[in-house]
C-alpha cells in the first residue's frame, strides 16, 4: 500500500519551472537521443511551443483523471453563440477572439471540448481502466536524488495498491505499441518507478498504461509493463545518467552523429 502523503500537489507550471534544477524523465530521454539538443533546451536557447494536440491532451488528462469540476475550473469551455444561426462562432472569428480575451484561463472551443468528452467516455467504457482509476491520486509530484542527481516526477495517476498508472492519448490504438517504442514510454515509466521507489521500496508492479484514441471510435486499452521490462529500461536510464554526468563535467554535448554509421540494406 502506497502512502499518498508522500506525493505533492503542485500546479503544472510550478513543476515545469523547476526543470532547470531537477532532472525529469523527458529530459533524460531527450539527452539520450541528442545531448546537444538537451543542452540547448535547458539553456533556454529553444522555445518550447505548445501545439494544439498537446493542449487538448493536457485538457483530456484533467477531465479524465481529475474530473469534471477540476476541468471546468481550469479551462473556459465553449464560446459565444451566433444568435443568427444558433451555432458557436468559429475559433478565428472576431466575436470568439474578443470573448477569449475576457477569459482568465485557457479556452477549449466547443469542437475540442466535444473531443475531450468523447475521450473521457472512451476511457469509462473500459472496465480495466475504470478499475485502475477508481481509487488514487492524480498528478502527484515527488522529488528525490536519483543516481546522485536531483530528480522529479509528476505521475498521471497513483493507485494505492496498483502503483503507477500513466494515461496516453493516441491516434490509433492498433499502432499504440509502435508509439511506445517511438516515444520511449518504458524509459519514462522506469524513471518514475525508480524515483518513487526511493520513498516506497516495495512499490507495486506492474506499471500500467491507459491509452485512448483521439478519434472515432475512441477505443481505450490498458497495457502493463512487468518488472523485468522496468528493470531493463532502468539499466538503460542509469547508464544514460552516467553519460549525462560526464557531459556536465566535461561540458561536451555531442549530437550523437559524430562518427560514420553503417547503412545495412
Amino acid at each position: 500500500m502506497i502512502d499518498m502523503n508522500i506525493l505533492i500537489d503542485e500546479p503544472s507550471e510550478v513543476y515545469h519551472a523547476k526543470a532547470k534544477d531537477f532532472l525529469s524523465s523527458h529530459q533524460l530521454i531527450e539527452f539520450g537521443k541528442c545531448p546537444y539538443l538537451y543542452k540547448k533546451r535547458i539553456s533556454g536557447l529553444i522555445e518550447d511551443k505548445d501545439s494544439p494536440a498537446y493542449f487538448v491532451g493536457r485538457a483530456a488528462h484533467t477531465r479524465i483523471l481529475e474530473g469534471g469540476a477540476a476541468y471546468e475550473s481550469q479551462y473556459a469551455i465553449g464560446g459565444p453563440i451566433n444568435p443568427a444561426t444558433g451555432k458557436p462562432f468559429g475559433a478565428t472569428t472576431k466575436k470568439f477572439l474578443e470573448w477569449q480575451e475576457t477569459q482568465q484561463k485557457p479556452v477549449i472551443p466547443f469542437d475540442k471540448a466535444e473531443l475531450v468528452e468523447a475521450m473521457n467516455a472512451g476511457v469509462r467504457m473500459n472496465p480495466l481502466a475504470c478499475e485502475l482509476l477508481e481509487t488514487g491520486r492524480a498528478e502527484g509530484v515527488y522529488r528525490a536524488d536519483y543516481c546522485g542527481i536531483p530528480s522529479q516526477i509528476r505521475i498521471d495517476w497513483t493507485h494505492p495498491e496498483h502503483g503507477i498508472v500513466d494515461l496516453k492519448t493516441c491516434d490509433d490504438l492498433d499502432a499504440f505499441e509502435n508509439d511506445t517504442r517511438k516515444y520511449g514510454y518504458k524509459y519514462q515509466l522506469a524513471f518514475y518507478f525508480a524515483v518513487l521507489q526511493i520513498a516506497v521500496p516495495k512499490l507495486p508492479t506492474p506499471v500500467h498504461i491507459i491509452a485512448v484514441e483521439k478519434k472515432e471510435p475512441y477505443r481505450c486499452g490498458v497495457w502493463m509493463l512487468p518488472e523485468e521490462t522496468l528493470l531493463q529500461a532502468r539499466m538503460v536510464n542509469e547508464a544514460t545518467i552516467e553519460r549525462l554526468k560526464t557531459a556536465r563535467s566535461d561540458d561536451r554535448w555531442p549530437t550523437g552523429y559524430e562518427t560514420i554509421r553503417v547503412l545495412v540494406q
